[in-house]
């Protein structure tokens, strides 16, 4: 009997010695760590770059030397790797955000920049780092410019406003006799049109204080009322129909336009936005126990920005939100588990404006056209459908969206058109 040796299989039987390979950046913010390795893990090449539009540019020419890169793991996209992510994308090359290395793989190989960045490269290989990262380049990155800056001076506001209460509670007595009476924004256009004597005794101190105090909260709600209005100016411009939602306001619509990025398509489905925002319940069964356990994770300002809005439509008693409490009450549920509820449900409307806003344009302006035209006011025409006045002057400019409304209205406009053709 003849025995054949077969030769093994070639590593590579395509013929292509550079077949396609990852690459890792560790990031600073001076310097960049790049790491290359092949599709079997082995290094390839390293090297350290200057965070310079310079090095940033040797950085795509680096990875086009070793190449073809499918792909990038740069850690840090939303601080130091922020403008290196950029240039990739621009550059045409995929960039996934990798999460720094784990404890474990840190305590048995150590921590260096090449080690980092090599890691980086292997978790994008191996496939446990998918998640695509935002992009900074559109009106959305413009919106979390103006968000970031909104944050601080409402947190200066609220310390200046609870100092002045601190001062007025322990100020000597005159001071706090001649205030007492005045709450709100009133005790502050008080305070800002005092004018205090000279003098360097607690009581001429505190008057002078507290007048400085309140000009310094004027100066900061001048300012925040600028950056609303720039808000709503760029949300109205992104998505008009996510700024016209019952509940959602200029604050709310740009905290989750910011949330998804300039590139919204980068999440799939429902439940990703949902994890993103906080709103997916984790399993947390065991053996015989079937229970979920709520998320403490996700994007907390996006969490905030649901919750905000379940409590507006809860407010103004907005009839799908009561409609729905009425239910899952009857059913036995806690106010605070309905709530839970209905920020995913919320989460699942949203995202789908995000991912696919509505072509067509908002219904508000149509009925005022139709509206004026027959020369009805807008005050007869919220009597005759026994709405508040408010409701329907916000839906006919497009800023707020309410289907039902918007039925009524076209449906009553329709037959009085009718009538008056009749009657002619």
């Amino acid at each position: 009997m003849t025995i054949m040796t077969v030769p093994p299989a070639a590593a590579n039987p395509s013929g292509n010695t550079n077949p396609g390979r990852y690459a890792g950046v560790d990031t600073h913010r001076d310097t960049h760590h790049v790491a290359v390795v092949d599709e079997l893990g082995r290094t390839v090449a390293d090297r350290q770059f200057v965070a310079t539009n310079t090095g940033y540019r040797q950085i795509v020419d680096f990875l086009h030397d070793h190449g073809p890169v499918l792909a990038v793991g740069v850690e840090g996209t939303g601080s130091y790797g922020a403008e290196l992510a950029r240039i990739l994308a621009a550059a045409g090359v995929t960039v996934i955000e990798v999460m720094r290395a784990n404890r474990q793989h840190r305590r048995l190989k150590g921590k260096s920049d090449p080690l980092d960045a090599e890691q980086a490269a292997l978790t994008v290989a191996a496939g446990r780092a998918t998640v695509v990262p935002k992009q900074r380049d559109g009106l959305v990155e413009s919106l979390r410019i103006l968000l970031a800056e909104r944050t601080s001076a409402t947190k200066a506001r609220t310390a200046v406003l609870n100092q002045i209460h601190a001062l007025l509670i322990t100020a000597p007595g005159d001071v706090r006799t001649d205030f007492h009476r005045y709450h709100g924004q009133k005790l502050m256009d008080v305070l800002a049109r005092t004018r205090p004597g000279p003098g360097d005794d607690p009581d001429q101190l505190a008057r002078a204080s507290l007048k400085r105090l309140a000009g310094r909260h004027r100066v900061l709600t001048e300012e925040i009322t600028v950056l609303d209005d720039q808000l709503a100016q760029i949300a109205a411009r992104l998505n008009p129909a996510l700024l016209a939602t019952h509940g959602v306001g200029p604050v709310v619509a740009a905290t989750l336009l910011a949330t998804v990025g300039d590139n919204p398509d980068r999440i799939a489905t429902q439940a990703q936005f949902a994890g993103l925002c906080g709103v997916a319940p984790i399993p947390a069964s065991s053996g015989r126990t079937h229970r979920h356990r709520l998320s403490r994770g996700g994007n907390r300002q996006a969490n905030h920005a649901l919750h905000r809005i379940v409590l507006i439509r809860m407010r103004f008693r907005e009839p799908r939100t009561m409609a729905y409490f009425a239910r899952r009450r009857a059913e036995g549920l806690a106010d605070r588990d309905i709530i839970r509820c209905l920020k995913r449900h919320i989460a699942n409307e949203v995202f789908a404006l995000l991912t696919h806003p509505p072509a067509d344009p908002l219904p508000g302006p149509l009925l005022r056209r139709q509206r004026q035209a027959l020369g009805i006011r807008l005050t007869d025409a919220a009597r005759t459908l026994e709405v508040p006045y408010q409701r329907l002057r916000r839906l006919e400019p497009g800023t707020r969206t309410d289907p039902d409304l918007v039925h009524r209205c076209q449906h009553w406009l329709e037959e009085t058109d009718q009538q008056r053709l009749k009657t002619a």
